[in-house]
């Protein structure tokens, strides 16, 4: 099952278990339950400390936990954890071998103290695809926390495999997340969130903990590739520096493949987040994640940022970076359909379309990559574009002529997202030509009509352009002095990655020339 390369990798990352651990398989005879045998087989084999049964009862087939011997085992995998979730496999067994998860000291112990309702366990299953990128995140940050509790208990379970299921329980979009039985969460969460939403008292607390905080010399509001470099930047002139962010890394962690970042031919934006935090974490830079900007209030001298939990951060100047977010088509039934068939990856949610017929609104490389890569999962693509023509690189629209089964319809306005209450059935769209309205029917609607600035709630503060930009000059300067801004939610043309990190590095300089231009006091960082 696994080769020679990835077996010597595998038994380097065994040495460091601590104690025992026991696989218990509850095989069937389908090829992913061999599949699933040779794994667990090749496994074992990789150390003494391993071994494996497959006499397991679990209802779920094929299908094994993880856990010490003698002891209930509290993680679980339906289905072959491979593709992205191999990681998950990987650390579910080092961790519940003894080997100590790299998390705060003060998370760990708040993991410890979740209890459950009434003494309840608390049992989570996340339904994943194999070819999701965000999914591992919410997996090993559920099996890291059944490791840490014992009233936790985590399952994870591939959707493609178990699609009846899927349907069962109307699971349109993954990663998503029941908790004994009822839905907990949908999407990307890290488990920083999942605990502060299982810890109803951690946001008072730590709001009151950020209140308290110093003033900055910098403060960076967003944490993607401007923010990042922003920060750093500020970071390394030996003035006091700190970032907020809803979320590091930003729109990276929902990018696949990038093979555009200079020097480097090829990454994964996951990857990438995680390098950029790391970064930024060699330097004394206090980050401050999982919290969102809800107002700024420029001063002559100190700016204040509000934030959503309640708490507020002073600062001498500060660099706006919030990204964008998808643009959604705003038109009857795209909210009541998000996530039961109206879709924004491809790459997560195309799995659960197996063999059915999806739709992709938009005609420019996203949505023309899209539809190449849904094509060889789904039964049929038709791709709708507004234009009278494709906007895609003319390399990625000979590929998408190639394929039988993509239908493209252009001088296509969608007016409307049908379904039956339940998920979605079809959509209904415009000729802009002739003026008809027609419907196809489908069961899943992928859109990639590109972003939106995450700016809405700074309007009346500072200056936006008609798209809801900020307006910076060639330096990044808003119009509001000290408050610069940098990467896709400005009016710098091109949203690229390299362009962000370049734009938030030049903001970063600009404030630091803000601050040493002004009155002694500004800088007491400097002076310390």
């Amino acid at each position: 099952m696994l080769d020679a390369a990835i077996k010597t990798q595998l038994a380097a990352y065994l040495e460091k278990l601590q104690q025992p651990i026991e696989l218990v398989a509850s095989p069937d005879a389908s090829d992913a339950s061999r599949q699933m045998s040779e794994l667990l087989a090749d496994i074992a084999a990789l150390s003494p400390k391993v071994t494996v049964r497959e006499d397991g009862s679990d209802a779920r087939r094929p299908s094994f936990s993880v856990g010490r011997p003698n002891e209930p085992h509290r993680i679980r995998f339906a289905g072959l954890p491979m593709g992205h979730e191999f990681t998950s496999l990987i650390l579910a067994l080092l961790q519940s071998g003894g080997h100590p998860p790299k998390v705060d000291a003060a998370l760990i112990e708040q993991i410890k103290a979740i209890d459950g309702t009434q003494g309840k366990k608390m049992r989570f299953e996340t339904f994943i695809s194999l070819s999701c990128h965000n999914c591992p995140d919410v997996v090993q940050a559920l099996n890291l926390m059944a490791v840490l509790n014992p009233g936790v208990e985590s399952v994870m379970i591939d959707g493609a495999l178990f699609q009846k299921e899927v349907e069962a329980r109307q699971i349109m979009a993954v990663p998503v997340v029941f908790l004994n039985g009822e839905v907990f969460g949908q999407g990307r969460m890290t488990i920083e969130e999942i605990v502060a939403k299982l810890d109803t008292g951690a946001a008072a607390r730590e709001a009151e903990q950020l209140s308290a905080r110093d003033p900055f010399d910098v403060l960076v509001v967003g944490g993607g590739p401007a923010g990042a470099a922003a920060a750093i930047y500020a970071a390394r002139k030996g003035i006091r520096t700190g970032v907020v962010a809803e979320r590091f890394g930003g729109q990276v962690l929902d990018t696949l493949a990038i093979e555009n970042f200079i020097s480097v031919q090829h990454t994964e934006g996951p990857k990438l987040a995680a390098a950029l935090e790391q970064h930024v974490r060699e330097y004394e830079v206090d980050i401050m994640n999982l919290q969102r900007a809800a107002a700024l209030v420029p001063g002559e001298q100190m700016h204040e940022l509000r934030l959503a939990s309640g708490a507020t951060l002073k600062a001498k100047t500060v660099i706006l970076a919030t990204g964008a977010r998808w643009r959604e088509m705003n038109v009857p039934g795209e909210a009541e359909y998000k996530a039961k068939g109206v879709c924004f990856c491809p790459h997560c949610d195309g799995p659960l379309f197996k063999g059915k017929r999806v739709a992709v609104i938009g005609g420019g490389n996203s949505g023309v990559e899209a539809a190449i890569d849904l094509a060889g999962i789904v039964g049929h693509v038709t791709l709708l574009e507004f234009d009278s023509r494709l906007r895609a690189d003319a390399v990625l629209q000979a590929k998408l002529k190639s394929l039988p089964n993509v239908t493209v319809i252009v001088s296509a306005q969608t007016t409307e997202v049908a379904g039956d209450g339940h998920k979605v059935t079809g959509l209904v769209y415009k000729d802009r030509v002739s003026g008809e309205s027609r419907r196809v029917e489908l069961e899943g609607i992928f859109v990639q009509i590109g972003l939106l600035p995450n700016t809405d709630w700074l309007k009346g503060t500072l200056g936006l352009s008609k798209h809801g930009e900020i307006e910076v000059d060639a330096r990044g300067q808003t119009s509001v002095p000290g408050i610069y801004a940098a990467g896709d939610c400005t009016t710098v043309p091109y949203k690229q990655i390299i362009i962000a990190m370049g734009e938030g590095a030049k903001a970063s300089l600009s404030a630091f020339d803000h601050l040493i231009r002004s009155p002694v006091p500004a800088l007491v960082a400097l002076a310390a």
